[in-house]
């Protein structure tokens, strides 16, 4: 009898397609770097015209050929007192508005009680006053308790405006603090105040640094408490400085130029040094 071998048959193979390379991503990215430049271009102008020698900003060629740092020599000169208080106003009012800001972020994160809500809407509500309405209540106060002039009086009225920020910002990242975390450090003999500095501050790195990072760009681009709250040149931060200086020498640009780019040299460092922590969780590998 004989045998019947079945041939597999093979599928049969499609054929090769070709496919055509998109070029959106790239038009895209073209896009986008040219949005880019034009959004850059008066930063640069600003350093360009900062390295210039004394002219006025119409004759600047478009790139420094010849740099001179004479413009940075004016501004450290007469501006250096200006940004060392811009420097202490700012890193006070981080430091105040965190401390404040902290507790009271947990307070109400991890607190079940009617008060939350009506505070939590006040706290919000407290965001939309103009800044001008606080300035002038802050200057009849301060000119009772003598606070003007004075770093501590920036420092309280910078805070204004950080504080609430912080709560908010504090609040959201400390409300996924898990509650056994918490629970686990009581047991183990932990008071509150011991759990929340030992446990709950540390895990909340990452948003105190966010809360913190932009109290600090807050204060120091403030121009209003400045200017309401400063009468004389013992107490002036670099933003009223640089405001007052422009008028008085809005021929030497590279030196108002000089003093701008210095202004914008620590906001620059502090947003490259903290931004992987701004986006970063909290709770990361706090519960296994």
């Amino acid at each position: 009898m004989a045998t019947v071998t079945h041939t597999p048959v093979r599928p049969a193979t499609p054929p090769p397609v070709h496919r055509r390379r998109s070029r959106r991503p790239w038009r895209y990215t073209a896009i986008g770097a040219l949005i880019l430049a034009v959004m850059l271009f008066p930063v640069y102008w600003m350093v360009n015209v900062s390295l210039q020698p004394a002219n006025t900003a119409v004759s600047t060629p478009w790139f420094p050929t010849h740099l001179n740092l004479d413009g940075y020599t004016t501004a450290l000169s007469q501006q250096g007192s200006n940004l060392l208080t811009s420097l202490l106003v700012a890193v006070g009012s981080v430091v105040f508005s965190l401390i404040i800001a902290s507790p009271a972020a947990y307070a109400l994160a991890h607190v079940d009680a009617r008060w939350v809500g009506p505070v939590l809407f006040g706290i919000l509500i407290s965001q939309m006053v103009p800044g001008i309405v606080v300035a002038n209540a802050l200057y009849s106060a301060y000119n009772d308790l003598g606070l003007l002039n004075s770093i501590p009086g920036l420092v309280l009225a910078d805070s204004t405006a950080g504080i609430p920020f912080a709560i908010l910002i504090l609040r959201a990242f400390m409300g996924n603090i898990p509650a056994s975390v918490i629970e686990a450090a009581r047991v183990d003999g932990a008071g509150r105040v011991r759990a929340f500095v030992s446990i709950v501050l540390p895990m909340s790195r990452n948003a105190l640094i966010t809360a913190g990072l932009f109290t600090l760009l807050f204060t120091w681009s403030d121009f209003l408490f400045a200017l309401t709250l400063t009468t004389t040149e013992d107490v002036r931060p670099v933003t009223l400085g640089l405001y007052q200086y422009l008028g008085a020498h809005v021929s030497d640009w590279n030196a108002v130029m000089a003093t701008a780019t210095l202004a914008s040299v620590p906001a620059l460092v502090l947003l490259l040094v903290a931004q992987r922590y701004i986006a970063t969780g909290v709770t990361g590998g706090a519960v296994k």
